[in-house]
């Protein structure tokens, strides 16, 4: 049994053409490693390298409400690497230093396809979002400094979130309040 503390829910989602050969193969080793950091991974899901496809799996898994979605793979100079665009799309921020750190780290362990990749790492909602190239090396480079960079983010957003509801006034509590005030075409 894992003794670290729950660091949420995750998705992975493998992009390539030929996506048979890939998600039990690399998913598998992001789950496991995800689950030796505290995540509860979801599924493994496989999509095309289509920038529609991509994206539509991310939307999905944002809308879904999990906490962390790796992707593996669509990250390289090639035509058909999309997830970068796809990922973009709909991240609400950037985290530019996740992005750093897996390249600094990629560089250290020659790990030339992460050090190449174009991929990006954000937030879309409450939702972490990292891009990764796909090979075994890389998946194994990157998962060790990435994981603990997400849960860290994961738990930043959780205790915001759980905040919110704390912070706002109930509309029926403020006794001044009216629909009037709701009327902004006065000058």
């Amino acid at each position: 049994m894992n003794d670290k503390a729950h660091a949420g829910r995750a998705l992975v989602v493998v992009v390539d053409d030929e996506v048979s050969n890939h998600p039990d193969n690399v998913g598998g080793l992001v789950s496991e490693l995800l689950a030796e950091d505290g995540f509860i991974v979801d599924a493994v899901v496989g999509v095309r390298s289509d920038i529609d496809e991509v994206r539509h799996a991310l939307e999905t898994a944002v809308v879904g409400g999990v906490d962390a979605v790796i992707t593996l793979g669509g990250t390289g100079a090639g035509l058909r690497d999309v997830t970068p665009e796809a990922t973009e799309d709909i991240l609400d921020r950037r985290l530019p230093g996740i992005e750093q750190a897996i390249r600094f780290s990629a560089i250290g362990a020659s790990v030339i396809d992460a050090v190449t990749s174009r991929g990006v790492a954000g937030i879309s909602g409450s939702t972490v979002i990292v891009n990764m190239a796909c090979s075994r090396a890389a998946i194994r480079d990157g998962m060790s400094t990435v994981a603990p960079l997400v849960a860290y983010v994961v738990g930043e957003l959780s205790e915001e979130f759980e905040g919110l509801d704390d912070e706002l006034p109930e509309l029926d509590e403020d006794p001044e309040f009216s629909e009037a005030d709701m009327d902004f075409s006065r000058s």
